[in-house]
């Protein structure tokens, strides 16, 4: 895999004032600690991969957030760190993610903090904001933390520094995750600058194959695992972002249902079936009766079946032994 050497200038932007109707704030609103831009070194024209190192900067702001803060803003029974590290939020933007815990219950709800892998501006902020509103959830509301943002009763987005931030959950307001985002804003000083290249060598068979999905090289590599030990296989630029990842469900053959009856998918000769969404390039592989692989290339668009076909089939290998 290459990944080009790109010089960022990043400007630090103004602080957001009090914002308009419908403006959500919190009180005792910290003043912002500017965070050294130094440049990290440049990786290697052909790096080798290794175990993935934890996202450092993700773990970082988790260890340092007031979790008793954390609990009485949510009124949740407890707040608990989660050691193990997490996939990437991937998308646009694409995120590294730490977690606390908010239940007894392994299966119960998360607090999810997350910052931007690539670095961010004004305009990176208003590109995400249309693409949460392209999904017709909860229409968003301005949030006043950091640099701006926005949110619903469920996440807070917001820049700083340079990053997009998110810190997303159970439902509650949008006044609890402003406070929790200036939690946030109050830690983040000092963290250490996200790691280029996070990459497991069995990733590496489909990295060719990505850039001709993508249309570019990767500058970011985002690898890992699912809590129940699936890989997790990620390639970002600014422009684009491909992901592998399985779900883990009874229901793998009627999940495919609707995939194998829509006028867009393309059957390919994968697992026990296959199919490529020639409107989205979206490509699904079910193997046996309780696993689901997906491959997601975003922005969702129109790919040449063939090129995302020879994406998939570099790396079934790694969902279907």
């Amino acid at each position: 895999m290459r990944i080009r050497p790109v010089v960022l200038v990043v400007a630090l932007l103004a602080v957001a004032g009090c914002g308009g109707p419908g403006t959500e704030t919190a009180p005792n609103v910290p003043p912002l600690v500017s965070v050294s831009t130094t440049p990290t070194e440049t990786p290697s024209e052909t790096p080798s991969p290794s175990t993935p190192p934890t996202a450092k900067v993700a773990e970082t702001l988790c260890v340092r957030m007031d979790q008793p803060l954390v609990q009485s803003t949510l009124g949740t029974p407890v707040v608990t760190l989660q050691t193990k590290p997490a996939p990437a939020d991937f998308g646009l933007p694409t995120y590294d993610v730490c977690q606390f815990g908010l239940s007894t219950s392994p299966n119960g709800p998360v607090l999810r903090v997350g910052i931007s892998v690539l670095p961010a501006t004004k305009a990176t902020l208003a590109s995400a904001q249309k693409t949460y509103a392209a999904t017709k959830g909860e229409p968003a509301k301005p949030a006043v933390v950091g640099e701006g943002g926005f949110g619903t009763s469920t996440f807070v987005v917001f820049l700083l520094n340079g990053r997009l931030y998110k810190v997303s959950g159970p439902p509650a307001t949008l006044a609890k995750y402003v406070v929790l985002g200036q939690e946030v804003v109050r830690q983040a000083p000092g963290l250490p600058e996200p790691q280029p290249l996070i990459a497991r060598p069995d990733c590496e068979r489909g990295s060719s194959a990505a850039e001709k999905v993508m249309g570019a090289p990767a500058m970011v590599r985002r690898d890992g695992q699912t809590a129940l030990g699936d890989p997790v296989c990620g390639w970002v630029n600014p422009n684009s972002v491909l992901s592998t990842s399985v779900r883990r469900t009874p229901n793998a053959e009627a999940l495919m249902e609707p995939i194998r009856k829509a006028a867009t998918s393309q059957s390919i000769p994968l697992g026990d079936e296959a199919y490529v969404d020639t409107a989205t390039g979206r490509t699904t592989i079910r193997v046996g009766d309780d696993k689901l692989v997906d491959l997601v290339p975003l922005p969702a668009r129109a790919i040449d079946p063939d090129t995302m076909t020879a994406f998939a089939l570099a790396m079934s290998p790694l969902y279907t032994r």
